[in-house]
């Protein structure tokens, strides 16, 4: 039977050039002119609309890079891996426990069980943020874990494909640093790198376990992103360290094993021929 089409490997660099493009082009527009960005669209934010622009960059580029190889049908297989949510207990149960526990867990260690109180909002304001977050950051998986990971996993273990996506991921973000404004211009980009590169290893994990959905990878995201949990920083990265280090222990064949990942992009049709790696 014919092989259902998929992207080529090649297509991580276009995928990259056009996540890169629109963050920091956005950046030297606030640099440049930060007069007129501010007159026209408000104050630097996290909900400023250019800053909302360049966190979907990787799914823009995502759907960009589908669309190119694969046509409309593709993009809407594609989209179907938002559908795939089975995967083994223990991976439920580490997002919905596991993740708050190194928050919380982060935020004891940072100061003690003051220092673990929620933000105090509102249950109405908490709930329009979590709203606000879940379109935020979640859909920038369409990107990392719906095309980078499986892209790489075609030469790389699992291991090594989740530590350079995460690697990426986080030189992506330092535009936000580097502009006054947003939340992440506060914080110390150091234990972020090792905070992000551990969880995109253990989104990898998970994201495999499930057979290449995308949901799980956006709801880990989410929960990263929570804004029911406690401020952690520096320690929840440090959690997560810990975290991914075990998760290479203890599923060090499904880590380290070339092969053991998901490595399509573009879902088979029922029927089609899954065609293994793409060239």
């Amino acid at each position: 039977m014919r092989t259902a089409p998929d992207l080529p490997s090649a297509a991580l660099v276009p995928f990259l050039a056009v996540t890169f493009a629109i963050p920091w082009l956005l950046l030297g527009l606030f640099l440049l002119d930060p007069w007129g960005v501010t007159r026209w669209l408000g104050e630097a934010s996290g909900s400023h609309p250019l800053f909302v622009l360049s966190v979907w960059a990787p799914a823009i580029a995502a759907i960009v890079v589908v669309a190119r190889h694969a046509g409309g049908a593709g993009v809407r297989r594609f989209l179907g891996r938002l559908r795939i949510w089975r995967a083994p207990w223990g991976w439920w149960a580490f997002l919905l426990l596991g993740m708050p526990a190194v928050f919380f867990g982060g935020a004891l260690l940072r100061g003690g069980l003051e220092g673990a109180a929620p933000p105090q909002m509102g249950a109405g304001e908490l709930v329009v943020l979590a709203v606000f977050m879940l379109g935020l950051g979640p859909v920038e998986e369409l990107g990392w874990r719906g095309v980078a990971l499986p892209l790489l996993q075609r030469r790389w273990s699992p291991l090594v494909a989740g530590l350079t996506v995460g690697a990426v991921w986080a030189f992506w973000h330092l535009p936000a640093f580097l502009l006054q404004g947003t939340v992440q211009s506060g914080w110390s980009y150091t234990p972020f790198v090792a905070g992000t590169i551990a969880a995109s290893v253990l989104m990898t994990g998970f994201v495999n376990a499930a057979g290449g959905s995308i949901l799980v990878a956006a709801l880990f995201h989410f929960q990263m992103n929570n804004p029911v949990f406690p401020d952690a920083r520096p320690f929840d990265s440090v959690l997560l360290v810990v975290a991914a280090c075990g998760l290479v222990v203890l599923q060090r064949g499904a880590m380290l094993g070339r092969g053991e990942g998901v490595t399509r992009v573009v879902a088979a049709p029922s029927g089609a021929n899954s065609g293994g790696s793409v060239p």
